[in-house]
């Protein structure tokens, strides 16, 4: 091993004792039944950390291997991000949810996870549920805002509607212990350890539930938006592209908004007459593109068929890949399930992948169901954007070849730094860029509505990006951006409500879906350049065409797909500055 190697593991080591949450998540399970020391004490102790090794790692400046450079610099990016967190940004002081995600990130994954026999795991998890009270101690003691950021009253009434997933979690754990117990000597002898250790969560639950309802509601205020200066700092740390300014994002975006709504248009005029039978186009453009989209909505599952749904659609879409030889899947599991509550403030879909160090456990694939409280318009208005055709791509988008086909790669990559500290913007982006080189490839042959509706998706994507703008710069209101979303991103108005919560209960997030997908491109339109550049045909690079919107770039000389896609997620999943360095020649 290189010095820079065992460096690597020391870094390691410290980090996941400091951070056992993290640890838990990659897979290392050393620190299972403990929480991270969330004081000021230890606040401190990881702001010592960070200046410690960021100037061990700046004195690697020779004698790196090339990955070796990368994985340096990777580490340095995150120690910056992590001191802009700790110094700046702060938000365990005005952002009630953070201490919800740190109490269901902390129990979830030793339930949901069969890493270690039950008795082991469940031995981690009254650890942890006995330490609640001291996390409960330090959300009072921190959750009093910083200068001019006071703590923002909607995180505040989402973390109060969201707390009900962690007692939830702890009655998930009694629940398992007593239907193991009968036949596991072992958990039988744990079950009264168990039980006391969830009322002792529970009632630290509880308390925290007065508390933000009695002292920290009445102080709040606002919806947490980070305003111009601030968003543009944590942007830096999200995509960590310094050319990537919140400016450039933005304008990136409303171009592409415009060119994909006209794509739009002229694929709806295509598909009026087969889904609006016997009725005349109307001449206005968007009202002529809602009326194909509302056609095509009416087709979609009941809401309790939508896993069975999207069970079925991995299948067609892995047989897709196989017949087109678009990359190599995956054995590794794979499960479909409703979304934990405490994860359902974002609404939508999401991914909850391994960690590195977990080998060959379960990818979850979650949807989030329909509220059981609302009326029957509301169910149909969320099946309606969550129609037959918008579930095939959301089966591609979050599973495959999406985000648990990314997962598995990432997770098989030699360089543990990058499986680790993983990008979102590489994720999402990757997420957002294969859908269309699926639909380049033929997967939307013959079915315009399929088409019509990944642009629509796509166009989702774009939208996210300006929303997020708008709202912590630009402090658009709810009416705003209902006519963005609604009028002019042709969402259901359901949804469209749900993302401006999103919106304003997360920043910069809403982004890497764009931005990322926007770099995926740019390292393949330069990929293909260089091999159309290599290969014997004398137009060379001209061969590779700068089209209006994404994708359609058609066959180029020397440039393979597969060989391709399954280079651009072997690396990890760093941010896409380093892995321009990775794939690239010269990069």
């Amino acid at each position: 091993m290189s010095h820079f190697s065992t460096r690597l593991d020391a870094f390691l080591a410290e980090f996941f004792s400091l951070s056992p949450i993290h640890a838990t998540a990659a897979g290392l399970h050393d620190h299972d039944a403990v929480w991270p020391d969330l004081t000021e004490a230890g606040r401190q102790e990881r702001l010592a950390f960070i200046d410690r090794w960021e100037a061990e790692l700046r004195g690697f400046d020779s004698g790196l291997t090339r990955d070796e450079e990368v994985d340096r610099d990777l580490l340095l990016m995150e120690l910056d991000a992590a001191h802009f967190q700790e110094t700046e940004l702060r938000e365990e002081c005005w952002n009630p949810l953070e201490w919800v995600y740190v109490l269901g990130g902390g129990i979830f994954p030793l339930l949901a996870r069969d890493f270690a026999p039950l008795p082991k795991r469940l031995d981690s998890i009254c650890g942890r549920l006995e330490g609640i009270p001291a996390v409960i101690d330090a959300a009072v003691a921190t959750l009093v805002g910083l200068e001019g950021r006071p703590v923002a009253r909607l995180h505040t009434e989402t973390a109060l509607n969201q707390l009900a997933g962690i007692v939830e979690l702890a009655d998930d754990a009694v629940r398992e212990a007593e239907d193991a117990a009968s036949g596991d000597p072992a958990v039988a002898a744990l079950l009264p350890r168990v039980r006391a250790a969830a009322e002792t969560a529970k009632t630290a639950l509880a308390r925290f539930e007065t508390h933000l309802r009695d002292s920290v509601m009445p102080a709040s205020e606002g919806d947490g938006r980070l305003g111009r200066e601030l968003f543009a700092a944590k942007m830096r740390h999200t995509i960590r592209n310094e050319a990537l300014t919140p400016e450039r994002i933005l304008a990136e975006a409303e171009r592409e908004f415009t060119a994909v709504r006209a794509e739009m248009v002229r694929l709806a005029r295509e598909a009026w007459p087969t889904w609006c039978v016997d009725r005349e186009p109307p001449e206005d453009d968007s009202a002529l593109v809602r009326g194909v989209l509302d056609a095509i909505a009416a087709d979609h599952p009941a809401p309790d068929e939508v896993l069975d749904f999207c069970r079925r659609e991995l299948a067609k879409i892995e047989a897709f890949c196989h017949e087109h030889d678009v990359i190599g899947l995956a054995e590794e599991p794979l499960e479909i399930q409703w979304t934990p509550v405490f994860l359902r403030a974002s609404g939508g879909a999401m991914l909850d992948a391994p960690g590195p160090l977990d080998k060959g456990q379960k990818t979850f694939f979650s949807v989030t169901p329909v509220p059981d409280d609302w009326s029957d318009e509301q169910v149909e208005s969320y099946m309606r954007e969550d129609n037959a055709r918008m579930l095939r791509l959301l089966t591609i988008h979050e599973a495959v070849p999406g985000h648990y086909l990314q997962g598995v790669y990432a997770n098989r990559s030699p360089s543990i730094a990058r499986a680790v500290f993983w990008s979102g913007v590489f994720a999402e982006g990757w997420a957002v860029y294969v859908t269309q080189v699926m639909m380049d490839l033929g997967l939307a042959a013959g079915d315009l509505a399929l088409l019509l509706t990944h642009w629509k998706f796509y166009l989702r994507s774009a939208t996210n990006a300006i929303l997020d703008a708008r709202v912590h710069v630009g402090g658009i209101g709810e009416d705003e951006a209902l006519r963005l979303m609604v009028d002019g991103g042709f969402q259901e108005e359901s949804e469209a409500r749900a993302k401006y919560n999103r919106a304003r209960l997360s920043s910069t997030q809403l982004s890497t879906y764009f931005v990322g997908s926007m770099e995926f491109w740019d390292i393949e339109r330069e990929a293909r350049r260089q091999a159309a550049e290599a290969s014997s045909d004398p137009r060379g690079a001209a061969m590779v065409p700068e089209p209006q919107i994404v994708g359609g770039l058609g066959a180029t000389p020397g440039f393979d797909y597969r060989r391709h896609l399954e280079s651009v997620i072997s690396h990890g999943s760093p941010p896409i500055s380093l892995l321009r360095r990775l794939v690239l020649s010269g990069g």
